[in-house]
């Protein structure tokens, strides 16, 4: 292990040898629909392609018990979490639950 990926691993917590594809190289080729676990440094992160073809890079984590966004699924423009099915919306760089009531 040279000096630098020493480094990496020790001090940062980031192995670029751990298999996890990089955020830009998975999106050049992300069909509509594809959701998929992807690293921008040493940040995991889902990358998504939502129905509209609008293109999104959130950080892997379900906000409401920390599953993995990536393991669900895209849904119009909105993602899946695979553990609760919880509706997330993508605002800036950030999943947030989408707010739902029963129309009378």
């Amino acid at each position: 292990m040279g000096a630098l990926h020493h480094q990496l691993v020790h001090e940062l917590g980031y192995d670029p040898d751990d298999g996890v594809p990089s955020a830009e190289d998975v999106a050049r080729d992300l069909p509509v629909g594809a959701v998929v676990r992807a690293r921008e440094g040493a940040v995991l992160v889902a990358v998504a392609r939502l129905g509209s073809g609008r293109l999104v890079i959130v950080e892997d984590e379900c906000p409401h018990d920390g599953g993995r966004i990536s393991d669900g699924f895209v849904e119009g423009e909105r993602l899946v979490c695979a553990r609760h099915n919880w509706e997330l919306e993508v605002v800036g760089r950030r999943c947030e639950r989408v707010r739902s009531c029963k129309l009378r």
